[in-house]
């Protein structure tokens, strides 16, 4: 089945593997072994290093599992969130395949342009979930590709807004960066920036820590070193919120420096139910790929629009998870 819908395009989930490894759900033989009709998806996520790409690929298979007669499903990841490389053959070999659509998350907002674009031309169906694509860069490709995802901005200023709560205005914050080049990392920091600002908190220190746990520990241990009255960390995902619990315990100032996140991953949960993490922000991981790839069906069955369709994102602190 082939479609050609060349005003939809996005970006969607993959599994992970150094050299892309992939998975395919779904019977493609009909009966007496003859193909049938229904559509390939293919999600294409960042790494599975991290738990919540990890939740976003469970939640698609099981999804698939639930219709199984409607749609078959390969999930493909790359190594880490920053193998824009791997990513980009991940979607010539989705084109090569013949998938009918294409649902990704993408680990840059610009790079994966030019690929996707490709995919377009082919008469795939491309949805971006999660890191919404550059609106320059589609249009130098004249592409408009539907966003299914959730408001990062306002995401991000209700953390913060939790967290400026709990503090004194002149108080001191740092707040850790993903991937500066995506647009889900630059729409946090600005929810951060304005929570904030409106507070009359003071932003001391703002630098990327690659969206990575272990980046973060050491992103966090220096700017401790640089700002020891330092009274808070705003991490742009819950992998570099751990880095930063675990540089601040190394400093021995536990007790001293609140931190919150963004994506609500367990190990997160285990932390803020101990008081060691403040907050996070819920996308609802398990969902997001879904919304993505129902979207994309809707969009080979003709029924669906180019408008952006705007997911759930939540507040989660120690109150809502008791």
């Amino acid at each position: 089945m082939r479609l050609l819908f060349p005003t939809l395009c996005a970006l969607a989930l993959s599994a992970c593997g150094s050299s892309g490894d992939s998975d395919h759900t779904g019977d493609t033989s009909g009966e007496n072994g003859v193909p049938d009709d229904r559509p390939t998806v293919a999600l294409i996520i960042k790494s599975l290093a991290n738990e919540f790409f990890v939740t976003m690929a469970d939640g698609a298979r099981q999804h698939q599992s639930q219709n199984e007669g409607a749609y078959d499903l390969i999930v493909n990841g790359i190594k880490n969130e920053t193998d824009l490389a791997q990513q980009v053959a991940l979607i010539d070999q989705m084109i090569a395949s013949g998938v009918d659509a294409i649902v990704i998350a993408p680990a840059d907002s610009k790079a994966v342009v030019p690929a996707l674009a490709r995919a377009v031309a082919a008469g795939i169906v491309v949805v971006n979930i999660d890191n919404q694509l550059d609106a320059d860069t589609l249009a130098e490709y004249e592409l408009r590709i539907p966003f299914v995802g959730p408001d990062n901005f306002a995401g991000a200023e209700k953390v913060g807004n939790y967290l400026a709560a709990t503090m004194e205005a002149n108080q001191s914050v740092a707040i850790l960066e993903g991937v500066p080049t995506t647009y889900n990392s630059q729409r946090r920091t600005a929810g951060f920036l304005k929570a904030m600002n409106d507070a009359g908190i003071n932003v001391v220190a703002q630098q990327s820590a690659q969206w990575d746990q272990t980046a973060a520990v050491t992103v966090t241990s220096g700017i401790l070193i640089q700002h020891p009255e330092l009274d808070a960390i705003l991490a742009a995902n819950d992998n570099m919120a751990l880095g930063a619990v675990a540089a601040i315990a190394q400093s021995g100032r536990g007790d001293a420096i609140k931190v919150v996140g963004f994506d609500n991953i367990s190990a997160v949960q285990d932390l803020i139910r101990e008081g060691r993490i403040l907050a996070t922000a819920d996308q609802h991981a398990a969902l997001l790929a879904v919304y993505g790839v129902e979207f994309a069906l809707e969009a080979l069955s003709g029924g669906a629009t180019e408008a952006d369709k705007a997911t759930p994102v939540d507040l989660v602190t120690i109150d809502t998870l008791k």
